[in-house]
């Protein structure tokens, strides 16, 4: 088991476990963990922060920004909370489960939150304790991916690819809510090039579908160029199946 796991207090680690959707089908569960996603939040965003600066010494302002939220995004979290095996433990509602919850990025992601804030209190309060998990954390993951997935704006960088190598005409964006609750959505995006589909996003709110479907366009936009064709009509032939 990992060490975030181990908790003297395991009330503590069963809140941070626990999702509204649990708490919404199960009324004396206790409280959701969504307090104590909050203070994860600032946790790890403090940690983070603190982690680079010192590690990159030649880093500017603006830079050190990028990373931190490349470090700590949805996806990373997500990712960290399946490292540790967060993801069958959390308590989820049975409609959340049916939906897919313990593979969803947004849920996956606010239970690392929450359960590193209450690590947190079930250290007394010490930032060490917790910086001696997660720090191993933000060592996994490589310098490439934390750099490629620095610049915040994904949007606007596959916009600009686009009207460098295809077309002038922006990409379009089909985003639709494909699941989730009221208080919990999931959207799906989809980013068009004329009638061509180029990548596809999940996320808790259309901006952040949208932001993901621009992601996993560059992405794979990335993956064929490193493969050595680099000529934008094969790209285009390639992405453009629809298949993404």
């Amino acid at each position: 088991m990992h060490k975030l796991l181990q908790f003297k207090n395991e009330k503590l680690l069963r809140c941070a476990l626990t999702h509204r959707s649990y708490v919404h089908e199960n009324p004396d569960a206790g409280e959701d963990n969504e307090r104590l996603e909050f203070l994860g939040d600032a946790l790890l965003n403090y940690l983070s922060g603190q982690y680079l600066f010192f590690r990159h010494p030649d880093i500017n302002e603006d830079e050190l920004t990028r990373r931190r939220s490349a470090l700590v995004d949805e996806k990373q979290l997500a990712k960290f909370a399946v490292d540790v095996g967060l993801d069958f433990r959390m308590r989820l509602g049975k409609g959340a489960i049916r939906e897919g919850g313990y593979q969803n990025e947004n849920l996956l992601s606010s239970t690392f939150e929450a359960v590193v804030a209450a690590y947190y209190l079930d250290n007394n309060s010490d930032v060490e304790a917790v910086r001696a998990v997660v720090e191993p954390l933000f060592d996994s993951v490589p310098q490439s991916v934390v750099t490629y997935r620095s610049n915040i704006d994904s949007k606007n960088r596959f916009q600009e690819w686009v009207q460098r190598h295809i077309t002038t005409t922006p990409p379009k964006y089909i985003t639709e809510q494909i699941g989730g609750y009221q208080h919990a959505p999931e959207f799906l995006a989809r980013v068009m090039v004329g009638d061509k589909e180029y990548g596809r996003g999940r996320g808790n709110s259309k901006k952040k579908a949208e932001m993901a479907a621009a992601e996993n366009a560059l992405e794979l936009i990335a993956t064929i160029m490193e493969g050595g064709n680099k000529k934008s009509a094969a790209i285009n032939r390639k992405i453009g199946k629809g298949n993404v």
